[in-house]
């Protein structure tokens, strides 16, 4: 079951990123300076980073049910919140980081860490409720 519910979980973060960026797709190219069409999709598009972030959804999840289990996280409401913190006490610095050395805007950094917490949080919340 665990396998299933780290699966489920990654898969529920991956679309709601697809959600988080195609609502922020504007800022979010704008700031990241990705050199777009006159239809504002990306000139130079590849499937390779939807398979990279399905693969880290996979590996984030796998990581967050082994410490939810050593830490005996089983009841939603701790999920959520240690999912939460997972987001935004781990992953957001390390993008403010990588962000801040590409001397890239931190509105960038702002909408990516937005779904690193939020991602994180229904993390969480699927793999305590399966």
């Amino acid at each position: 079951m665990s396998f299933i519910s780290v699966m489920i979980a990654a898969a529920g973060s991956w679309i709601f990123g697809a959600m988080w960026y195609m609502a922020l797709a504007k800022p979010w190219v704008a700031a990241s300076k990705i050199e777009v069409d006159d239809n504002g999709r990306p000139v130079d598009s590849s499937p390779l980073p939807f398979v990279m972030s399905a693969i880290a959804m996979i590996i984030v999840a796998g990581m967050m049910r082994h410490m939810f289990s050593m830490a005996g996280i089983t009841e939603v409401t701790k999920g959520i919140t240690a999912g939460l913190g997972v987001g935004l006490f781990f992953i957001s610095p390390w993008i403010m980081i990588n962000n801040a050395y590409g001397m890239r805007p931190f509105k960038l950094t702002i909408i990516d860490s937005g779904y690193a917490t939020f991602g994180c949080g229904i993390m969480g919340l699927l793999l305590t409720v399966l």
